[in-house]
This record gives structure tokens, C-alpha cells and sequence, in this order.
């Protein structure tokens, strides 16, 4: 139940942080990588932020034995790059580009009620179903 709490507190935050930083807002992300034209700096801040408190933060954390509500930390072991992961960074990459949206603005975008949004997740879900059919029929 704490972990379940804890949770839905962090979604709240990041959710929040994501809307009062106006990330939900594709225009946002468009702007940022419309370097030749009307460059929008807001991306760049809340990322150089985020990488911040992360490089302060993380060390500090993975000191300690395990985290508060679990019983070991689980951190990435692969250290190679594959096929998968760079065809997978591509893909996110290009959608991102012309959607201006990432999985987390996304969903906290619904909130917004924009039905381009709900497209933008509707086609999201879809296409990672696709994958892990995809992934199950290599495997």
C-alpha cells in the first residue's frame, strides 16, 4: 500500500511539473527543435534541471543499502548497444518530432482534455502492443 502511495504522490508531482512547465504543450518541444526559426529555450531549462538535481541526487541515493520502499535497487545491467535500443531511440526520437510529445507529457496531457492528445496516446498504446508482438515473434 505505501509503494502504491508513493506512487501515485510521484505522478501527482511529475504530472505538475510537467503541466506547470507547460511540457503537456507540443508547441513547447516543437519550438525547442525549430533551432533556424522561433528557438524556444524552455525545454533545455527544465531538461538542464532535471539533469541537475539527477547528478546530485543519484549518488547520494544509491549509497544507501536499498531504497525506502523496496528491498534492492534495481538498476540497468546492460552496458551494449543493440539493434533494438538504437531502432527503439529512432522511433521515439521521430514521433517525438512530429508530435511533440513523450509518453509522460502525454498522460499528463490528458488531463487536458485535447482530443489530439488522446489520439497521440490511443496510437502510443497501439504501437506498443505492436512492438511487443513484434518482440515476442523475434524472441
Amino acid at each position: 500500500m505505501k509503494t502504491s502511495v508513493a506512487a501515485l504522490l510521484s505522478g501527482i508531482v511529475f504530472g505538475l511539473g510537467l503541466a506547470i512547465s507547460e511540457m503537456i504543450n507540443p508547441a513547447r518541444v516543437i519550438g525547442f527543435l525549430d533551432i533556424a526559426g522561433q528557438w524556444d529555450l524552455t525545454l533545455a531549462l527544465v531538461m538542464g534541471s532535471a539533469l541537475v538535481f539527477t547528478v546530485v541526487g543519484f549518488p547520494l541515493i544509491t549509497k544507501k543499502a536499498h531504497p525506502i520502499l523496496a528491498e534492492k535497487f534495481t538498476l540497468p545491467t546492460k552496458k551494449t548497444l543493440d539493434t533494438p535500443l538504437i531502432s527503439g531511440a529512432v522511433l521515439f526520437g521521430i514521433g517525438w518530432g512530429l508530435a511533440g510529445l513523450c509518453p509522460g507529457p502525454a498522460i499528463a496531457g490528458l488531463a487536458s482534455l485535447n482530443p489530439d492528445i488522446f489520439l497521440f496516446v490511443a496510437a502510443m498504446v497501439a504501437g506498443q502492443f505492436i512492438g511487443l508482438k513484434i518482440e515476442k515473434t523475434i524472441a
